[in-house]
């Protein structure tokens, strides 16, 4: 196909030719790490696969379990496949699991009793954990069960402050929380190798402890995961990464047994655990969302690292940088104003396959302190491996862009927002 015939396309999609112009230079001076990415691609593709292959992944794995569940046979050996891609004694993963929050309170309160204490040693966790933990008052939080909380936060330059953390284990410690994606932060992702240093440090203090490890937007990104260098426990929506974008809800706990099984007693309840919860149809889903992850997760990396190199000539602050090295798949865009962040959002939006037609609007979302703005035209809702972005209506005015299930749409929705940007002013063609 001529290059005439795909600006054409863009053109009737909205793009005008500067702004076409301007993302292919940049997508140009890419070709050498979006290569490198491939590589990571293949390196997780194949290590899907082989954990498929070892757990004798069949056609009968696919059949719907209903009821009680037993003997759900698809549901079993896909938990198996997870143990085996995260290197893990077992996993819990599970349709009855809502979202990422719900299974970091799985794991959380499976795991903690009164007069225990969380620590979080990477600084505020993300704004819906705050109401699990009782940060914010919640009916059913940790605090109300007795469970105290305390934190330490990253350094400045986003690194763990390691006499910092040394000061704050007690007796009382029995669970160290870290959370490797930045949340509605504008700090660094945390990396794996990062992360594998400090669970290192904290079972050096006590080897007891365990270490629980919020892994959203993370898996797939690197080669290895925190569960190889010692993690209790690595939590994750299956409507992220490691859902393929055919995961139509559902989460992971990937840990060590004793973990799993006390997570699982919560999910369901004592005496039943892990043998109950039907899978009702999604088994076949779930296999083929995680055999596609590495390469959804490589289309979002490079639709992130674009959007960071594109906004970072205009100007604008990301997080991270245009040349930074990659531990998740978010990329902030700090706007300033709240028009920026509006007509970013309202960009994405228009790129969409679902809902393109539909404005996004702020409202009052549970579970966060200020209005946020959301744009996802997805096929399933809320997933946010799928062309997404969001961000609170407070400052900095940072956009939270994540997804794609494939780089060309990733593309398309970063122009789309840029467009949007110019039309409204923020952005002078001037610059482009």
């Amino acid at each position: 196909m001529s290059e005439f015939a795909i600006d054409e396309m863009y053109a009737s999609l909205g793009i005008s030719r500067e702004v076409y112009a301007f993302g292919k230079r940049a997508e140009e001076e890419l070709k050498e790490r979006f290569a490198r990415i491939q590589e990571t691609c293949e390196y997780n593709q194949l290590k899907v696969i082989r954990a498929m292959q070892e757990c004798r992944v069949s056609a009968e794995c696919f059949q719907s379990g209903t009821g009680y569940g037993y003997n759900d046979c698809g549901r079993d050996v896909l938990e198996e496949v997870y143990a085996h891609v995260f290197h893990t004694e077992a996993a819990l993963v599970r349709a009855q699991i809502t979202c990422g929050t719900h299974a970091l309170a799985v794991a959380l309160f499976g795991n903690l009793r009164p007069g225990d204490e969380l620590l979080s040693i990477s600084g505020k966790p993300y704004d819906t954990l705050e109401e699990v933990i009782g940060i914010r008052p919640s009916r059913g939080s940790l605090a109300e069960y007795g469970v105290t909380y305390r934190q330490v936060d990253l350094l400045e330059d986003g690194s763990f402050d390691f006499e910092k953390i040394r000061q704050a284990v007690t007796p009382a410690t029995r669970m160290v929380e870290i959370q490797r994606s930045k949340g509605y932060q504008t700090r660094p992702t945390l990396s794996v190798d990062a992360i594998a240093k400090a669970i290192r440090f904290v079972k050096d203090i006590r080897p007891d402890i365990l270490v629980l490890v919020d892994n959203c937007y993370g898996e797939f990104v690197e080669c290895a995961e925190p569960s190889d260098f010692g993690a209790d426990m690595t939590v994750g929506s299956l409507i992220k990464n490691p859902g393929g974008g055919l995961a139509p809800i559902g989460g992971y706990i990937a840990g060590t047994k004793e973990c799993i099984e006390n997570a699982a007693c919560r999910l369901t309840t004592p005496g039943l655990g892990r043998e109950v919860g039907a899978s009702l149809g999604v088994n076949r889903s779930f296999f083929q969302g995680l055999f596609l992850a590495p390469s959804v997760v490589a289309g979002a990396l490079k639709g992130a690292i674009f959007a960071a190199n594109l906004f970072e000539r205009l100007g604008f602050r990301v997080v991270p940088d245009g040349k930074e090295e990659r531990h998740d798949i978010i990329q902030a865009v700090e706007f300033g104003t709240p028009e920026g962040l509006t007509a970013f959002c309202e960009g994405i939006q228009a790129a969409a396959p679902v809902d393109s037609y539909v404005r996004p609007e702020p409202w009052a979302m549970p579970g966060y302190d200020s209005d946020v703005i959301m744009a996802a035209g997805a096929f399933i809702q809320g997933s946010s491996i799928e062309l997404s972005a969001d961000g609170p209506l407070k400052p900095p005015y940072a956009a939270y862009f994540q997804g794609g299930l494939t780089w060309e749409h990733a593309k398309l929705g970063i122009l789309k927002a840029l467009q949007y940007l110019c039309g409204r002013g923020i952005v002078n063609r001037e610059d482009l």
